[in-house]
């Protein structure tokens, strides 16, 4: 148990240090930055496809381009094979802000699922799943009331 609830907390810990680190030295949050890195790999990408890049919801890639837009660090523009289609590229002043960055912590969390193999990476998500739906169940009950056991029913076996 300690061992997992330390490991929760340095994932935590690390999010929260990263994203502390993008606002303080660059001015952008850490969604910002995460996004920005996605671009560097390759050629201009659709708002849906850095959405499945940075394994996010449509909107929130369309919130953080955004304001990633208004600060110069991208544009928007047409695509040339569908002109329904917008591509997001990097600017120049996003390339040198990146210059400047530190690597998201996102960026390593991504990096490290990778090297998961499928089963798990299956096994995680069904066992984050259980965690994230006792915890929301528990949140409604007061802030005094006694912890809910958590049986190895609800969650899968540990290996």
């Amino acid at each position: 148990m300690t061992t997992v609830v330390d490991a929760i907390r340095s994932v935590v810990q690390s999010l929260r240090i990263s994203g502390r680190d993008a606002e303080q030295k660059l001015g952008i949050s850490s969604a910002q930055l995460y996004v920005l890195e996605e671009l560097v790999q390759g050629p201009a990408l659709s708002i849906n496809e850095l959405a499945a890049r940075t394994f996010t919801h449509q909107s929130s890639a369309s919130m953080v381009v955004s304001r990633l837009v208004e600060r110069r660090f991208v544009t928007r523009s047409s695509d040339q094979g569908d002109a329904r289609k917008l591509s997001i590229s990097l600017t120049a002043s996003g390339r040198a802000i990146l210059k400047k960055a530190p690597h998201a912590a996102k960026t390593q969390l991504i990096a490290g699922l990778r090297t998961l193999s499928r089963t798990e990476l299956k096994q995680l998500a069904q066992n984050l799943s259980a965690l994230t739906e006792i915890m929301n169940g528990q949140s409604a009950e007061t802030a005094d009331s006694a912890p809910v056991a958590v049986g190895r029913s609800r969650l899968s076996k540990r290996a």
